[in-house]
């Protein structure tokens, strides 16, 4: 897997960073196999600068290689510079292997606050590629911390993953599944294979265990999805 992770590309009234991160993943998606791209919570606190909520977004890729990672940065970093909204502050990360420092930093940077020397000196270590595209490149540290989360398998929820965002409404289990759904379970633990599911709007599958988990629960007598971290 590559990941790239993104951060801090808008502003007030532009188009966020996740909707930045999908159409980039459309245009890799055309000569690399696209896994998704998953949105990661970090810290919200009134100390760190942030334009709504303080996510940032990775796209996940399906390679096993990274002679393409210095091409694909280069590649990336014009499409966000070109994107990016002026007076943002944004940052990129490519990563091939993502070592447990980094893994620890994504999750250090959920709870309090990290400096971006900090993330720069552990990219360095770790061998990964980070960059400031404008501003004061302060995204650079969101980049670094949401690549670490993604990598572990186990942090975030997809905003793009196979057919989910064609689906609405009613859906059968089978429709999730085959749309990019690794498992359908609920949070007392029960798996379904069969059944419908309200969608509530827009399918967000977690990352967990590496896949897309959509959980439920039972409202009213009918399954109804869930956003969960």
């Amino acid at each position: 897997m590559i990941w790239i992770g993104l951060d801090d590309t808008d502003m007030p009234g532009s188009p966020g960073t996740g909707r930045l991160a999908r159409e980039i993943a459309g245009r890799l998606g055309e000569r690399f196999p696209l896994f998704g791209v998953t949105r990661h919570q970090l810290l919200q606190d009134p100390r760190v600068p942030m334009t709504a909520r303080n996510s940032a977004a990775v796209i996940h890729l399906e390679a096993d290689g990274a002679a393409e990672l210095e091409e694909m940065a280069w590649l990336v970093g014009r499409w966000v510079m070109e994107r990016a909204a002026p007076g943002s502050d944004p940052g990129l990360c490519l990563a091939w292997q993502v070592p447990a420092s980094v893994m620890a930093f994504g999750r250090k940077a959920k709870e309090t606050l990290v400096t971006l020397a900090e993330a720069h000196i552990l990219a360095d270590q770790a061998g990964l590629i980070l960059r400031g595209l404008g501003g004061d490149g302060s995204g650079a540290v969101g980049a670094l911390a949401a690549v670490g989360l993604a990598a572990s398998g186990e942090d975030g929820r997809f905003i793009l993953r196979g057919r989910l965002r064609e689906l609405e409404g009613l859906q059968p289990v089978p429709t999730l599944l085959a749309a990019g759904v690794a498992r359908v379970q609920a949070v007392d633990g029960q798996l379904l294979t069969e059944g419908m599911v309200d969608t509530r709007g827009r399918l967000r599958p977690s990352l967990v265990g590496g896949e897309p988990v959509l959980w439920v629960r039972r409202e009213s007598g009918r399954w109804v999805a869930m956003q969960r971290d």
